[in-house]
């Protein structure tokens, strides 16, 4: 038996599965950290995930293609609703977890290179936008939203440009002055925003 199955996926140990699936995902995550957008490869992570080359482009076209589905798969199991009953605990726990994600996970670095690929390819860009960063503003305009059906926060209150002002300083640090994003620095945004006042 054992024979035959290593016959039948020419020395794919995981087979056409969701185990080989996720074994490519990791697998592109981890050389990406270590070895950047440029030497990451799709015979790079065939050899890492155990999986015949064949059977990676069964499921994607090209490592950008595979990079996406990772760090919308990261994405999604990383990020928890942030919902304590109260406007800046939300942020709090939000925008903690948004600095976490972006500047110390291998995601992260996914999130980093996607980025800046998105600066020179408009195919890219327009999926980065699409698939990655609408689903992140969905996330980000949550505890706005819990808020406002709380009655904690007024029905005019522009929520996209609260976003803008908490987010904004995070994307910074983390895509172009390449500092760290310590809880210090997320609470204290949290806490300014509330000290001028939501509604502004």
């Amino acid at each position: 038996m054992k024979a035959r199955t290593q016959a039948r996926h020419h020395g794919n140990r995981h087979g056409r599965s969701q185990e080989a699936r996720l074994a490519v995902l990791e697998a592109a995550d981890d050389l990406l950290v270590e070895r950047g957008f440029a030497g990451l490869t799709i015979e790079g992570v065939a050899a890492r995930a155990g999986v015949a080359k064949q059977t990676i482009y069964r499921w994607w076209a090209s490592k950008t293609d595979i990079l996406f589905d990772a760090l919308i798969v990261d994405a999604a199991e990383f990020f928890t609703p942030a919902d304590h009953g109260d406007l800046g605990r939300d942020l709090q726990d939000q925008l903690g977890q948004l600095a976490t994600f972006l500047s110390t996970t291998d995601a992260g670095a996914v999130f980093r290179a996607l980025a800046g690929q998105a600066q020179h390819d408009p195919a890219v860009a327009a999926r980065f936008e699409s698939e990655v960063m609408a689903r992140q503003r969905d996330r980000d305009r949550a505890p706005f939203l819990c808020a406002r059906r709380r009655g904690e926060l007024a029905e005019t209150t522009d929520i996209d440009l609260a976003v803008d002002r908490l987010v904004g300083p995070i994307y910074y640090r983390v895509l172009l002055a390449r500092q760290s994003v310590p809880v210090a620095f997320t609470d204290a945004l949290v806490r300014c925003y509330l000290a001028e006042g939501v509604d502004c």
